[in-house]
Formats: C-alpha cells, structure tokens, sequence
C-alpha cells in the first residue's frame, strides 16, 4: 500500500513542472513574433505581478481555509455554489486533459527532429500513425505509474524536473555571456509589427498565461501533502522560480539574434539561439530536453486531471463512479475516465490531423474563469473573516488579474470556452440528480445557466467567423 505523503520540494517540483512544460522552450518566437523588447517587458511586469498575486491567493487560501480539499474545484464550490464550483472543475479539467494531449504530440514532434527527414516522416507534427502509437503507449505506462500511488509518480516528476531546468540554467548562462546590448536596444518598440506597445501587451498576455498555467499544482493534490502548510510555500517558490526563468529566457534572447530573425524561428525556438551560441548541438539539446520535459508534465497534470474529478463526484458534481480510491489512495475511476478521453483525443488528432498549437488555443480559453474565481473566492473569504488587508489586497487583485486576462483573451476565446462549458452543464445536471435525487438549483445558478445558454447560441453563430478572421 503506498499512503505516503508528498513533501515541501516534492510539491514545488510538481508545481515547477507543470508551469515549465513545452511552452518554455518556445517562448522566445511565440513573444517575438507579436512584440518588441518594450511591450515583452511590459507584459512579463503585468503578469508577473498578476501571477504573484494569483499564487497568494492560493497560499492565504490554504492559512484561512487548511480544511478545504482540491484547490480549484473547492474553492470556487465553496465561495460561490455548486455549480460554479463545478464550471470551475470542468474548465480546469478540460484545460489539464487536452493540456496533456498537447504535451504529447510536441513530445513526438521534438523525436522527428531525430528521425525524420524531407524523404521520411515518422513522427510529423506528432499527429502521424507512429505518433499516436506510441502516445497511446504512454497514456497507459503513465497511468499504471499514478495507479501505483501519487507519492512515487511525485518522486518521478521532480527528477525530471532537475533534469529539465538544467539546459534552462545553461540556455540562461550562455545569453548573459553573448548579450548584445546595441542589439536588445536597436528595436525596442517593433516598429515592423505596425502596432501600438499596448496592443502588443495585450498579444503576450495569452501566452505568458499558458506558460504559468500549473500554478494550482500544489493545491489540488493538497491532501497528498505531508503539511498544509507546504501547499502555499510550494505555490508561491514554483512561480518565483519559474518566473525568474522565463524573463530571464525571453529578454536575453533579444540580445542574441534580432527580434525579426527570432519570430521566424521554427520552434522550438531555444534550439537555434542555443546554436547561435554553442554550435549546431544545441538543438539537439534543446528538442531532447524538450521531450524530458514535456513527458514530466504529462506526469504532473494526469494526477491533476485525475484528482479534481474525484473531488467532485464527492458532491455530486461529478457521476458517483468517479469516487473511490484504489488500496495506493489513487483515484483509480477517475484515473481511468482522464485515460479514456486523452486517448479519445489521440484518435481525434490523428484523425483530424490538428497541431499543438490548436490544442493549446482550446487549452487556454477553458482556465481563464478558475483562474478568475480563485481571487474572487480568496477576496469574499478575506472580508467574512475580516482578515488582515493585505489578504484582502491579495484576493481584489488576483481577481483583477483574472478579468483582465478574460478582457485580454478576446471574445473568441470567451465564445469557445463557453462553446465547451455546455457540455459539462449537462453532465453536472445529470449528477446533481442523481446525487441528490433532485436538481437543486439556487435562482443565482438558474441565471448563470440562462445567461450561458444565452451566450452558448450567440457563440454558435459569430465563433466560426471569428476564429476564421483569427
């Protein structure tokens, strides 16, 4: 039986990990291409302080609230009703879910880096027969690795982790020692995007908010953890860390090549900066690490994904099934519905033949409400307990944060989240009555469902034109 507890590091590896998955080594072109050193700066400032504050809410939510369980999911239950604590469960679980599926085909793309060439495609965009053969092998080593228990696959994780923030750390070294200073100063603006700095801003706000995505880490496998009182720490050391990473990856970057040349990179786009740096291994070592990296956080978010729908049939959020833990106090049913769709979606990539960076688009639009509720619940809970003011400063900005991502998203992703919401109405309807025997809608939850439904048609007609202009 494995019931042991995860610790402080284990816990902001877990954390780390999942901030720091594809989306790193990347980031230089993706900020590149829609902005100059100026509005990158700008971005990096607003979401770092956002992102903070974000991860402090999870820290005081955790002091003010150590009975509560699951993170996204209770809290937002908790501070606002059932159902918006399920919109919250189901967005954060889609997010994790197809999340995960992106991981895997960029991990298989980074192996046609080694395999393929202009005569042989084996592994393509990771949405090839071999691809999805050997994703679906994964799906399954991974879950028998949870099924095993939550502490040894945490054990996993944070070896990977050291081994992918290691070429991070070298990539960090190398751009200090070649930073130009003319270079970084001789477009700061991006003159050639023909956009103001703000808009610019507004474009780096989706991606810096990709990038921390797994914030929540330590919260949501709170009751694996050895003391309450590590889930906050780990939170809050995961994004300082991950934080310095990404400011320090993104900045250097426009000291070593023009922002031109880096937007017209193909990613991931470490690998020739590492190049222009050290010589042609650099690639090498930026896709293998890459690979590292993108497999430890399918890790890390399999356990989130199957973690908060666990949580939620505990309420009647989620089918009854879902609630029960294996002899290694896994959560085996749920373990195995997260397993089912991810291999669902394999089948729907290869199908369909659809990229990581549409998963992403999808990905995305589903956190930015959790992430809202999060300063929103920590903001209500600071005033009903009259707790010190800057807790309460704490919750107003996170919340603040939040909107402004939403604002910051555009309507298309506002539409297509909701587009992806409705479907787990229905699914909340179904257990809600079957849990209680009844449905048991407050007249606020009744609103929030007439106003969906409201938005859920106007989606269906203007999303498709909006996507296509997007």
């Amino acid at each position: 039986m494995s019931n042991k507890k995860i610790g402080l590091i284990s816990l902001t590896a877990l954390v780390l990990s999942s901030m720091i998955g594809s989306g790193i080594f990347s980031l230089p072109q993706n900020m590149a291409e829609v902005a100059g050193a100026e509005a990158i700066t700008i971005g990096w400032l607003i979401t770092g302080v956002g992102i903070i504050f974000l991860g402090l809410s999870f820290f005081f939510i955790s002091r003010l609230r150590p009975d509560l369980d699951g993170g996204i999911y209770t809290y937002a239950r908790e501070g606002f009703g059932d159902l918006m604590g399920f919109m919250s469960a189901w967005g954060y679980w889609l997010c994790a879910t197809i999340g995960i599926v992106g991981y895997l085909t960029v991990a298989f793309e980074g192996l046609g880096v080694f395999t393929d060439n202009e005569s042989t495609v084996i592994f393509g965009q990771g949405n090839t027969l071999a691809a999805f053969i050997g994703s679906s092998i994964i799906v399954w080593l991974v879950h028998a690795l949870i099924a095993g228990g939550i502490k040894e696959a945490a054990f996993v994780n944070l070896i990977a982790t050291f081994v992918k923030v290691a070429p991070l750390i070298l990539f960090i070294g190398l751009g200090i020692w070649y930073f130009d200073v003319d270079l970084f100063n001789s477009d700061v603006k991006a003159t050639a995007l023909n956009n103001s700095v703000s808009d610019q801003v507004k474009s780096t706000m989706l991606i810096t908010l990709w990038v921390f995505t797994g914030v929540e880490g330590a919260s949501v496998l709170s009751a694996h953890a050895k003391k309450r009182s590590d889930v906050g720490l780990a939170t809050v050391l995961g994004i300082v860390i991950a934080l310095c990473l990404y400011v320090a990856i993104t900045i250097l970057s426009l000291g070593i090549l023009p922002r031109e040349t880096i937007a017209n990179m193909a990613n991931p786009s470490m690998g020739p900066l590492l190049d222009a740096m050290m010589g042609p291994t650099g690639k090498v070592i930026i896709t293998a690490c890459l690979i590292v990296s993108v497999l430890a956080s399918y890790i890390s978010w399999t356990m989130y994904s199957a973690e908060v729908p666990y949580r939620g049939s505990k309420n009647g959020a989620f089918p009854k099934i879902l609630d029960k833990l294996n002899e290694n106090g896994t959560p085996i049913n749920s373990l195995w519905f997260t397993g089912f769709v991810v291999q669902f979606c394999l089948v729907l990539v290869f199908v369909f033949e659809q990229s990581y960076n549409t998963l992403l688009l999808i990905s995305t639009s589903m956190i930015l409400i959790p992430y809202f509720l999060i300063g929103a619940y920590l903001f209500k809970l600071s005033i009903q307990t009259n707790a010190a003011w800057y807790i309460k400063l704490t919750g107003f900005m996170a919340a603040a944060y939040g909107l402004w991502i939403v604002y910051a998203a555009g309507l298309e992703y506002l539409l297509l989240s909701v587009v992806l919401y409705v479907p787990g109405i229905l699914l909340y309807l179904y257990s809600n009555y079957k849990f209680h025997g009844k449905l048991t809608l407050s007249t606020f939850e009744k609103v929030i469902l007439a106003l969906l439904l409201v938005i859920f048609g106007y989606a269906i007609i203007e999303l498709p034109a909006l996507l296509a202009e997007g």
